[in-house]
């Protein structure tokens, strides 16, 4: 709608009674206007300045801002547009005008409140083309500016207020001295670009952070405040070409009830709204399809993947579900999670009472159950199972063979097992929600279990007590199906091709190796033993299976492993280790392929026997070293293997290395997925809080460690589909994202306050080739599976073959080190005893050499007195003296 003129009250008053349809004869004048009458301003829009020639800035400027329109052509255009145009409010003043041309000005500063202003009559138009000469002042000779008088200062106080208030130095001046080599000085001197990648100490970056060992309270704050009223700011899409600081106070003009009316009804509204209502559709349509702002240049080679259309890229990890069920989890921590091998989105959480509650707890009768919580994705808000559990399990793991059953570790040092074959419906959801299991449901049943209806599953098989560890039990394995081992820690190959030895470690300066299967072959016969093999496993009154009631209370570990130290007495004492995946690489195709359909088949272990270490076939390929992490920070590499004395006894041999990397309790020693040789070690809070990475074989220490960090590495984890990618997990809730190929100096990125708490636990897993996810435990008991980005989980082109040239790098960077570093050694002890030998050929001093030197002493005070004499500087009582 274009523009119209201001109208006053009078006027505005007065138009009430007129009829609709009378044209206007003149412009009504203001009653207090703020430009002259023989002129109008007006806006004129892009249109109408491209038609006349009157562009702003371009055809008309500061320095000439005059343009003559003709008459004619302003009629034409009134005509033409109607009520469109910007000149149609003063019609009948251009009608009336006499001459041919009428005087256009291009008001630049906005001198009357609009860009331009039309003049409405010659003599005003004669006035401003030709403005009369500005007279000239005259100047009076005798008018001197005079000083005003000083007046004399008055204190009220306010010098005493600025003495407090400024700054005065209180302390000495340090003082700095730089020097440079004289054979320096004049030296030509060439300065150039350099990169701050280009050195390692190149930039040093000092950023602030928030220190958690100490904080400072504020008790007083010195700040001024105003009360202001409230400022609102808007915007619209407005191009400046020249921008001013200007501004405009305004009010709202509204239009009468019949100029609405007017408006709605006519017909250029119609036709507008007509001509616009399709593109407005179909730009409503493709923000609802597809989203218009998305940059497909910067998301290329990044994209989405093929089956998601939305076009969404993330790249870093997002929370996709978290579990914590405060009946169980208060006051408790989590030591050790597992994601189910076999059932999707089922992952099992370890409790574990903190120090604090377990240091409460001794002095009181309160015992509460420890357990071994189920969740499922598909049902976050309740435990699908709950295992019941002798004490606190610090670690336990699903067996490769049979993921129905599970090994753990307790506190008090025993061994202990679970079948869960009875539930797995349950897990899997596939059960009929009108019937219900009739084992575990009513046994051991508290009045809160009947309400949520989660079953309990008791242990199947506890170690004996005197024959278990003396300290709790921090890390638990089962060996691989692929061979088994003898009383003397020989392997050999196992006949069953299924996991039937567990390794367990403990501060108690041990490492154990159990066996699952009955010790003596028990009178069956033949058809019995088919039958059983058919046969579910049988429940005992108290509904516990009885898949290794030969076990309970009886187990006994199969051999014991000592860490004695290599140089001095006593022994390491371990908490993770870590051991070799061996694979048989001499099978052949059909043997492969009937080993894994024997996997297929679930294993009946209350059927197994130990079989006679004479009749199986010992494996010369099976490494049997590993890597141990110790709670005083060491990385022992030693022997599980047993040898023979003088005697003829049994004994452990001593470690073949031992290093001293992290100072202090080392919570993770994990081989890579992708390289067997390479394995991650982290420590635990205290020491450098750093990690390391060590290639089997290389016994001069780690190929890589990261610098110290600022925050407590608690816990670490490789990928399970990039080689050069791996998890760190912090004291205060952050994760690190280590991507090699990209950063080797720090963490590619970093997730922040992903968690109030400690991180206790990171496993990763993969739900599809579409879909991997982070499974990450506090110290508050609670779990969030986060889903890994495409970027964190694809590999990119080659990238095992990079990665294993880069570990060689790294190992022949330690190499040259080590050698580099002997050299400096050996020159530092020559060095050393050439300045030995240099001490003992200096001269001694002896009382000959002193009494020389006194005696040119004494004659230089002779001479000295003798030429203060001549000069008659010495009194005349000091030559009696």
């Amino acid at each position: 709608m274009p523009p119209k003129r201001p109208k006053s009250a009078v006027s505005s008053a007065g138009s009430k009674g007129k009829s609709k349809g009378k044209k206007i004869q003149s412009p009504a004048p203001l009653e207090k206007s703020s430009h002259p009458e023989d002129i109008f301003p007006m806006v004129l829009t892009s249109a109408t300045q491209e038609l006349f020639g009157c562009r702003a800035d371009e055809d008309v400027t500061g320095e000439n801002p005059y343009k003559l329109l003709k008459k004619d052509d302003i009629i034409q255009d009134i005509k033409t547009r109607a009520a469109v145009s910007d000149f149609s409010p003063v019609k009948q003043t251009v009608l009336d005008y006499p001459e041919d041309e009428i005087l256009l000005v291009f008001d630049r500063d906005f001198t009357y409140d609009q860009s331009f202003y039309l003049v409405l009559t010659p003599e005003a138009k004669d006035r401003i083309l030709s403005p009369p000469e500005p007279e000239t002042q005259e100047v009076f000779l005798n008018e001197v500016t005079k000083t005003p008088a000083t007046n004399q200062w008055i204190s009220l106080g306010s010098e005493q207020e600025i003495d407090e208030e400024s700054v005065k130095e209180t302390r000495e001046k340090l003082w700095y001295k730089f020097s440079r080599v004289r054979r320096k000085f004049g030296i030509p001197v060439c300065f150039s670009d350099r990169s701050t990648a280009d050195a390692k100490d190149g930039y040093l970056e000092c950023a602030s952070y928030q220190d958690s060992r100490f904080s400072i309270k504020q008790m007083q704050r010195d700040c001024g405040m105003q009360a202001v009223p409230r400022l609102r700011s808007s915007s619209a899409q407005t191009q400046w070409k020249f921008l001013r600081n200007i501004f405009t106070q305004y009010t709202p003009r509204e239009l009468s009830k019949d100029e609405k009316e007017n408006i709605l009804q006519s017909e250029s509204l119609k036709n507008f709204c007509k001509a616009v209502t399709p593109r407005v559709l179909q730009a409503l349509q493709q923000e609802e399809i597809m989203n218009v702002f998305f940059d497909d240049w910067k998301a290329l080679g990044t994209g989405a993947e093929g089956g998601d259309w939305s076009g969404k890229v993330s790249e870093g990890l997002m929370l996709y579900q978290a579990f914590t069920v405060q009946k169980y989890t208060k006051d408790k921590k989590i030591s050790s999670i597992n994601w189910h091998p076999t059932i999707y989105g089922v992952i099992a959480v370890a409790l574990t009472e903190k120090k604090e509650e377990r240091l409460n707890e001794s002095t009181t009768l309160v015992v509460r159950p420890s357990l071994i919580l189920f969740y499922s994705l598909s049902d976050p808000a309740n435990p699908q199972l709950l295992l019941e559990c002798p004490d606190d399990i610090l670690a336990f793991e699903f067996c490769p063979s049979d993921p129905n059953i599970i090994v753990g570790g307790c506190v008090n040092g025993q061994v202990v097992l679970w079948d869960i074959s009875a539930h797995v419906t349950h897990l899997q959801g596939t059960q009929p929600s009108g019937k219900k299991l009739s084992v575990n449901t009513d046994t051991f049943d508290l009045d809160d279990n009947k309400e949520n209806k989660t079953p309990i599953v008791r242990y199947c098989a506890v170690s004996a007590l005197e024959s278990s560890h003396k300290a709790p039990i921090t890390d638990v394995q089962w060996l691989p199906q692929t061979f088994e081992v003898t009383r003397t820690g020989l392997p050999v190959e196992n006949k069953y091709n299924i996991s039937v030895q567990v390794v367990t470690c403990s501060p108690d300066c041990s490492l154990m190796f159990w066996d699952i299967r009955a010790s003596k072959l028990l009178s069956h016969s033949a058809s019995d033993r088919t039958q059983n093999v058919d046969q579910k496993p049988q429940m005992s009154p108290y509904s516990v299976p009885d898949t290794f009631k030969h076990l309970d209370r009886t187990w006994k570990p199969l051999f014991r492993v000592s860490l004695p130290k290599i140089s001095s007495s006593g022994e390491f004492a371990p908490l993770k280790f870590s051991l070799e995946r061996y694979t048989c690489n001499g099978n052949t195709a059909e043997e492969a392929h009937e080993y894994d359909e024997s996997l297929k088949v679930v294993p009946d272990y209350s059927q197994l026997r130990v079989p006679s270490a004479k009749t199986l076939t010992a494996l010369e390929d099976v490494n049997t070293k590993l890597y141990i992490g110790t709670e005083d920070g060491e990385i022992v590499y030693t022997d599980w293997k047993l040898e023979k004395d003088d005697s003829g006894r049994l004994h452990s041999a001593k470690p073949l290395h031992c290093f001293s990397i992290h100072n202090c309790l080392v919570n993770t020693v994990q081989r890579s997925p992708f390289f067997k040789d390479i394995i991650l070690t982290g420590p635990s809070p205290s020491g450098s809080w750093n990690f390391a990475i060590w290639k089997e074989g290389i016994m001069d220490g780690p190929i890589i460690l990261s610098p110290s960090s600022e925050q407590v590495c608690t816990v670490g984890c490789w990928s399970l589909s990039r080689p050069a990618v791996f998890f760190i997990g912090k004291e205060d809730g952050s994760i690190e994202v280590w991507n090699l190929l990209e950063k080797t100096s720090e963490p590619a990125q970093v997730h922040a306050h992903v968690t109030n708490a400690k991180i206790t636990c990171i496993i990763p897993w993969t739900g599809s080739s579409k879909q991997h996810f982070l499974a990450v435990s506090d110290d508050l008991g609670m779990v969030r599976v986060f889903e890994i980005p495409r970027t964190l989980y694809i590999p990119s082109r080659s990238e095992t073959l990079c990665m294993r040239k880069y570990f060689e790098l790294e190992e022949d960077r330690l190499v040259d080190f080590l050698k580099r570093d002997e050299a400096w050694a050996k020159q530092r002890k020559e060095a050393e005893e050439l300045k030995k030998k240099t001490d003992l050929d200096k001269p001694v001093k002896t009382q000959e050499n002193e009494g020389e030197n006194k005696k040119e002493y004494n004659d230089y005070l002779a001479l000295e007195e003798s030429i203060m004499k001549g000069m008659g500087l010495l009194p005349a009582n000091a030559q009696d003296i």
